[in-house]
């Protein structure tokens, strides 16, 4: 049994995974307890860890604090040119995130190139995978709860409120949900054309914002949870961790 983690800005999401299936998934905010001894089997039944972290190294020394009773430290995913069938184009592979490698490996996996591999969390990210599954590249953009909190720290009349979702806001918290909405599916709608006219072509959406980004999406959809934790179960079961 191998326990995967995907280590973001905000949340720690965990699988159990075994035989090729997962056995369960969680996650823990990063200002709350990590509770591990409530989720996972006891010490002596987990085979090895192993992640994803875009997080700092005091960080990553907190997750390994938390798994020390279980007797094996995290091997972390360091990107590469190549791995998994998936070809890095940035100029130095190693500057990509972990998390956009594992989520491109995981697309990947899904049989779901050529596609847009999007990742809707604290940052959202805009990757294209073609046919022959080359990372040709991608965009960073502010997630939707960093452009809320934007506006409300630089701003001095737009609170920090939580709006609907609404097609023509009539106040000001309904009116920056959905501006930010609208500027996350604007950027994706434009980054798919990169895309849109080769066979088969759909984009792939996953985080925490997937949910209320995907209704004001206008092009092929696959909603796709946990696609980061896919993507490190598909290197870990390649023997791939170095």
């Amino acid at each position: 049994m191998i326990l995967l983690l995907d280590v973001g800005n905000t949340r720690l999401k965990w699988g159990l995974r075994e035989g090729g299936q997962w056995l369960a998934q969680g996650a823990f905010a990063h200002d709350e307890a990590w509770t591990f001894d409530a989720v996972l089997p006891p010490p002596g039944r987990i085979d090895g860890v192993c992640g994803a972290s875009v997080v700092s190294p005091e960080l990553r020394q907190r997750v390994a604090d938390a798994l020390a009773a279980w007797g094996h430290a995290p091997q972390w995913l360091t990107p590469t040119r190549s791995c998994c069938g998936v070809r890095n184009s940035y100029v130095n592979p190693a500057q990509l995130g972990a998390d956009r490698w594992a989520a491109l490996i995981g697309a990947h996996a899904h049989g779901a190139a050529p596609c847009l591999v999007v990742t809707a969390g604290t940052a959202t990210t805009i990757d294209v995978l073609d046919a022959e599954g080359v990372f040709r590249g991608g965009l960073i953009a502010p997630g939707v709860d960093l452009m809320r909190r934007a506006l409300a720290g630089n701003t001095a009349q737009l609170p920090l409120a939580d709006g609907g979702i609404v097609d023509l806001p009539t106040c000001t918290a309904d009116a920056i949900m959905m501006g930010c909405l609208h500027a996350q599916a604007g950027a994706i709608e434009r980054m798919y054309r990169q895309v849109a006219g080769l066979p088969g072509a759909s984009c792939l959406l996953n985080g925490g914002a997937a949910a209320q980004i995907a209704p004001l999406l206008d092009v092929p959809l696959r909603l796709i949870d946990n696609l980061v934790l896919d993507g490190v179960a598909v290197v870990q079961a390649q023997g791939c961790f170095r």
